[in-house]
């Protein structure tokens, strides 16, 4: 079954501090859309800038009004294995399933560096563990043949996020683990992508979009289940338009906040500082955007 979950964006005051109530009007907007559930403190959900008690305190509150709706992974790779190890084991001791981790970032490490990490993480994490590939943002590739190796040493390692634009990354990662580990579960890191790594032996999609639109995230999800051609092009066509959002500003979820502000969702348009919000002309291109999403069948 073709799965999809959004990397929640997080809520936050004007002055930096976290938003309950409108990470609970967050999450409620993408589980009413339907979708599978939740990947907490991704990128989309700016982990790299909030404090550490910030993100003990969102794990707690996910924990509590998450899990009884959908899935819950929590994003928990720091620069550091201990720090990745301390929230991973907070994490999983608060009830959380799973949790994901990005490798380091900042200088590109060889192959034999990110073996490293990840295994001395994994061996002290007492529970399911995702890998998160985002070459873009630490400047290196987790490849098939180190991630071969971590999955015979490590059975907690359980899934892998692959966020890069070449499908066809992916689905080598498909094709050369699946014989060996068939219950690997392999997700695009782009929503656009979600068809092409289910119908390859991947498990779905973790896409950012899914915070402005679950609706059309979970429909298209349930047309790749359903195998009907033309529903499968209709939501493909949906998805693909809605894939410009990435191109209209970096970071982008400044611009998800707006735009899930726009459509009722009760949070504030605030994001971690440097980041600001959108510009006029990129909020007319959003407004845009969303008026020829809204206009399609």
């Amino acid at each position: 079954m073709a799965q999809f979950h959004a990397p929640a964006v997080t809520a936050l005051h004007a002055d930096g501090t976290l938003d309950r109530e409108g990470n609970l009007a967050v999450w409620e907007h993408i589980l009413d859309g339907g979708v599978d559930g939740i990947v907490l403190l991704g990128s989309t959900g700016e982990f790299f800038s909030l404090l550490p008690e910030q993100k003990r305190e969102l794990i707690d509150l996910a924990v509590e009004h998450v899990l009884p709706r959908g899935d819950l992974v929590v994003g928990t790779g720091c620069l550091r294995v201990d720090e990745t190890v301390e929230l991973s084991r907070y994490a999983l001791a608060a009830g959380a399933p799973a949790v994901m981790v990005v490798s380091p970032y900042y200088f590109a490490l060889e192959d034999a560096a990110v073996e490293a990490y990840f295994s001395a993480v994994a061996d002290q994490v007492p529970g399911d563990l995702y890998l998160y590939n985002f070459p873009a943002r630490t400047g290196y590739d987790l490849g098939p043949d180190v991630t071969r190796r971590l999955l015979r040493r490590h059975p907690n390692i359980v899934g892998y996020k692959d966020t890069v634009l070449e499908v066809g990354h992916t689905r080598r990662l498909l094709t050369e683990l699946l014989p060996e580990f068939p219950d690997f579960r392999v997700f695009a890191g782009f929503d656009e992508n979600l068809h092409h790594v289910v119908t390859s032996g991947g498990a779905g999609a973790i896409g950012g979009l899914a915070n402005l639109y679950p609706e059309h995230c979970a429909a298209y999800a349930r047309a790749v289940d359903s195998g009907d051609a033309a529903a499968i092009a209709v939501a493909q066509h949906r998805i693909d338009v809605l894939m410009g959002l990435y191109a209209l500003g970096a970071p982008f979820f400044p611009l998800l906040k707006a735009g899930m502000v726009a459509r009722g969702v009760g949070l504030e348009p605030h994001s971690t500082a440097p980041h600001l919000p959108p510009t006029p002309e990129q909020a007319d291109a959003l407004a845009a955007l969303m008026a020829a999403v809204e206009d399609l069948p």
